[in-house]
């Protein structure tokens, strides 16, 4: 029997293609809102790629795109040395809280560690859409920033994203605008090597993780300077109004999805 071929379709796209497809257009999408908002690449990747992977894998692939895109938003300010001067207790809590938590998102279960993720993602969405002003007295910020650096610490830890509490503490110290998304960077750049090391701690980052993550980086960077030049053609209000949106619905489809998958496994039993 002879069959035809049809030349006209093209093969179906194998699953590993499929998901390396979604990997990059990941990357591509949470680096455009970083490029426009000076922050949001760890969150966005993070709670995208959860819905593919565990949040373990979806930390390991986040390192070095996040690394490099902070940065160039670090090496781009011109006042490094005095931010650090201001910031470095909260730094120095950030560092050593990530690291010593790192085992949280890796030593837990997947389906916890979602719920975890999809928590955080939905808490920062409605903490942004309040659109609550707080202001932090300078005399107390000494004392302040290693409390709130170590509280997003444990969250980075537990969950890979690393902006509660740090991004709402950031902003009501009441740093210019450029000033505040260097800051930013730092935290995250600082957020971003102790994650690094705290994975590698606890054997989730290992060297077939970090070819995945070295690949990840052009699609971040791509999305990164195509966002910082449509910075100037959107409306930031209307922005953020979208950008917090899509990171509660986000986070309420990861949590509502661990509790499924919860419940399922306890009728299984």
């Amino acid at each position: 029997m002879v069959t035809e071929k049809s030349g006209d379709q093209a093969p179906p796209m194998q699953p590993e293609a499929l998901q390396l497809t979604l990997i990059a257009g990941t990357f591509v999408l949470a680096g455009g809102v970083k490029g426009i908002t000076g922050m949001g690449l760890p969150t966005v990747a993070i709670g995208l790629l959860g819905m593919l992977m565990t949040p373990a894998e979806a930390a390991a692939f986040l390192v070095i795109p996040s690394f490099a895109t902070n940065v160039w938003q670090v090496v781009a300010g011109p006042n490094r040395r005095r931010l650090l001067r201001r910031i470095w207790p909260m730094l120095l809590a950030i560092s050593v809280a990530t690291w010593a938590s790192a085992g949280l998102i890796a030593g837990v279960g997947a389906n916890r560690a979602t719920m975890f993720l999809g928590l955080a993602l939905a808490s920062y969405a409605i903490l942004g859409l309040s659109k609550i002003q707080m202001v932090v007295d300078r005399r107390h910020e000494m004392w302040l920033s290693p409390l709130v650096g170590a509280a997003t610490g444990v969250i980075t830890g537990a969950t890979g994203v690393f902006v509660i509490p740090a991004v709402p503490y950031l902003q009501a110290l009441g740093l210019e605008k450029d000033d505040l998304v260097q800051a930013l960077g730092l935290s995250f750049t600082v957020s971003t090597i102790a994650l690094a090391f705290g994975l590698a701690t606890y054997g989730a980052f290992r060297a077939s993780a970090v070819g995945g993550s070295l690949l990840c980086t052009g699609p971040a960077l791509l999305g990164m300077f195509a966002g910082q030049a449509m910075r100037a053609k959107l409306d930031p209000a209307t922005f953020r109004v979208l950008f917090f949106v899509g990171l509660l619905l986000l986070g309420g489809d990861l949590v509502t999805r661990a509790l499924i998958f919860d419940g399922e496994a306890k009728v299984a039993q």
